[in-house]
């Protein structure tokens, strides 16, 4: 559990709240990545937790379609793209910002050509693989103030209106709490009725409440790959928050 202050380094987002995030990224560390931007300053307080061992997951005896159906069912249209090959990944250190209530700064390693991306306002950050069918998103500038079980459950009940959605697993440890799920996005978003893989995890600060959020994206086929891409993020992702700016 880590302490509270005005940058936070998240250390364990997927299966997997990993260890040794904090250990190492001093200054000279920050001073040395990829800026688009200015390198903010002061140092990083860890938010960390125990690397969970390979099979502490929960993964649902049977997966648990989706409850609360609305919308007509796709035919899933298979997607035979080779799978993304976790050791053929390199990474970088990007910055950008997002905003909600607070402004946060994020600092996290990333596969090096994915490419970036932000809606307006810029309440996430996103990095896009060159097929378009992988991703990486990240959410901050929220008040710390809902444990992750909690969080995990309010986008469960979110989710609950796609028909083609099947929860995975579901684990919820003292610093987190992690949901994996497959999925068809409706037409409006998704042309190609494509099954998607989803990784989530929240993960919370030493007051035992969400600090940051983040999900990595793309194909069955990815599901090893895609762990590997959201572990990596999550040893290196460092929050650090600012008030808006005024309009």
């Amino acid at each position: 559990m880590a302490r509270r202050g005005t940058a936070l380094l998240a250390s364990g987002l997927m299966a997997i709240v990993a260890l040794g995030g904090a250990s190492g990224y001093g200054i000279g560390w920050l001073s040395s990545v990829e800026q688009p931007g200015r390198t903010p300053s002061g140092s990083a307080l860890p938010i960390s937790g125990p690397k969970l061992p390979a099979g502490t997951t929960t993964p649902s005896a049977t997966p648990t379609p989706s409850a609360t159906p609305s919308g007509p069912l796709r035919k899933i249209v298979p997607d035979d793209t080779a799978a993304l090959r976790a050791g053929e990944l390199t990474y970088k250190t990007r910055i950008f910002s997002v905003q909600k209530v607070l402004k946060s700064k994020l600092l996290v390693k990333v596969p090096a050509d994915w490419t970036f991306s932000q809606p307006d306002p810029p309440v996430t950050g996103r990095f896009t693989d060159p097929t378009g069918k992988r991703w990486i998103r990240l959410e901050a500038g929220f008040t710390i103030e809902r444990p992750p079980a909690e969080s995990m459950a309010q986008r469960e009940a979110q989710l609950a209106a796609n028909r083609q959605l099947t929860i995975i697993s579901k684990t919820v440890t003292q610093t987190s709490a992690t949901l994996v799920y497959t999925y068809v996005p409706p037409a409006a978003q998704a042309p190609i009725a494509n099954l998607r893989y989803v990784m989530v995890r929240w993960i919370a600060d030493e007051s035992g409440n969400v600090a940051v959020e983040m999900s990595s994206t793309g194909l069955p086929q990815d599901k090893a790959a895609l762990a590997e891409v959201l572990d990596k993020a999550t040893d290196t992702v460092i929050r650090r928050d600012g008030a808006l700016s005024p309009s």
